[in-house]
């Protein structure tokens, strides 16, 4: 077994341990701020996944992994972002609680603008749920309108292990294509958070479609086919007539150890991201201010140092976020 340790015993999300900032004191941050700035931010969503399978799980897999690296890191994670943006063929299937996009990126801005405010100019979006062409318009809008240095990702777990999540036609471990719910995102989850999982209930089906070829990616872009899943409309029916179920695929599937590769992969990439940002921009360093912004560098100067610093909170550059 590596260095990495999982699944582990009860999430972090209601222990005072310092990984998550919702559960620390202000002297807590202000200590942590001197030794680590950079935040994560779990982005979820609340969904059908089916008999087996929590309502919560897309957060789940993005906060543990997310946890997880901040145990080695010394980075912090904030309490995730439970509900989230949905794709057409998803309304009304219930327990999906769909937030307007244009809604959802004000709400992500915010947050973003919040967490600098508080002193976190680093953080990492790792979204579990396939909102994954929503996500970036917030952090590419939080920066159109303050345009401060910022060190921003928005990272889809999926996105640097994509070969792990391969079925087995195509060199990977698993029977079926990765697709919402399915043998894969099932198997992560029995990796990192089997006691949500109750997988003696799980039910299979066989997703269809409507255009004949292999046009569309089945999910999060693992294929790299020509059209992402987002990309394309009619290609299929509706969530409540189509796939009742709640999954796409056959969940029953799912093992554990299928997934492991794949899950101490990510861990490995996110952690030499955040290294790889910490060391080019050390503790209190951001990009330079006379290379990614226009303002002044009295303006600028203000809202770095911040309203209890003697400077002034990003707000008055512009609200609402």
């Amino acid at each position: 077994m590596g260095k990495w340790n999982f699944p582990a015993k009860g999430a972090h999300l209601d222990r005072v341990d310092g990984v998550y900032f919702q559960n620390m004191t202000g002297h807590e941050v202000e200590e942590r701020l001197q030794k680590n700035d950079l935040l994560i931010i779990p982005v979820g969503s609340t969904e059908s996944h089916g008999a087996a399978q929590p309502y919560g799980e897309d957060v789940f897999l993005a906060a543990r992994l997310a946890e997880l690296v901040a145990v080695e890191t010394g980075c912090t994670v904030t309490q995730p972002v439970w509900y989230g943006s949905h794709p057409q063929n998803q309304l009304g299937m219930p327990g999906n609680i769909i937030i307007p996009e244009d809604v959802f990126v004000a709400y992500l801005r915010a947050i973003i603008a919040g967490f600098w405010n508080a002193g976190f100019r680093k953080q990492i979006l790792i979204n579990g749920h396939g909102q994954e062409e929503v996500i970036p318009l917030a952090l590419h809008g939080f920066t159109k309108r303050y345009q401060v240095p910022a060190v921003l990702v928005s990272l889809h777990w999926w996105t640097p292990i994509h070969t792990h999540l391969f079925d087995k036609e195509h060199g990977g471990p698993f029977e079926t294509p990765f697709r919402h719910a399915d043998e894969a995102e099932a198997s992560y989850s029995l990796a990192l958070f089997p006691e949500m999982m109750q997988m003696e209930h799980a039910v299979d089906n066989k997703p269809g479609g409507f255009i004949p070829g292999d046009h569309v990616d089945k999910g999060g872009d693992v294929y790299h086919k020509p059209l992402r899943g987002h990309e394309a409309v009619g290609f299929g029916g509706i969530a409540p007539i189509t796939y009742p179920e709640g999954v796409l695929g056959k969940p029953s599937l799912a093992d554990p150890e299928k997934a492991r590769p794949g899950v101490e992969a990510f861990l490995d990439y996110l952690t030499r991201l955040i290294n790889d940002i910490m060391t080019t921009f050390p503790v209190g360093k951001l990009p330079p201010m006379d290379k990614v912004t226009q303002r002044s560098a009295d303006e600028i100067d203000r809202v770095v140092k911040g309203p209890l610093q003697g400077g002034q909170h990003i707000y008055t550059l512009a609200y609402p976020p």
